[in-house]
């Protein structure tokens, strides 16, 4: 496994990769030691791609991706990449489309090893209530996430 850090809006990210694709990306501590020398080729053009993104110049990674999960698990995941940038999904409607329950979905989120890139913070409760996220800080962290795209949700409880 390599691995490589990022100084991101949302944080400090650790990117990992097994081989030639991406196995996850985690929020971590500065405390993290770096490893040395330079990042696999994978690992640095996720690095690009994620500043990209960052910047507002990325809407849909590009990158070879290696998720560690259940069959149920990676098919919510392949449908979360194909919610656009600046738009949202519900926990209820990947259900729908998937035959299953919201809160299976919901864990099946919870449990996503490469958010940002696999964009869970896309994923909505019903009615567009935030729901739940468990990178960074949390829902401060998908708020975060959701705004970076022009995603402006109704706060009113």
């Amino acid at each position: 496994m390599s691995i490589c850090y990022v100084d991101s809006p949302v944080g400090r990210l650790a990117l990992e990769a097994d081989h030639d694709a991406v196995t996850g990306v985690r929020w971590t501590s500065r405390g993290e030691r770096a490893g040395e020398g330079r990042p696999s080729p994978v690992l640095a053009e996720a690095r690009r791609q994620l500043a990209r993104y960052f910047a507002g110049r990325l809407e849909r990674f590009d990158l070879p991706l290696d998720q560690h999960g259940t069959d149920f698990q990676k098919r919510v995941w392949a449908m979360m990449c194909n919610i656009p940038y600046g738009e949202t999904a519900t926990y209820g409607g990947i259900a729908m489309a998937l035959g299953s329950g919201p809160r299976a979905v919901g864990m099946a989120c919870g449990r996503n090893p490469i958010p940002i890139i696999v964009p869970c913070h896309r994923v909505l409760g019903a009615g567009g209530t935030e729901g739940g996220y468990s990178g960074g800080r949390g829902l401060p962290t998908k708020r975060q996430l959701l705004a970076l795209e022009g995603v402006v949700l109704d706060r009113r409880e």
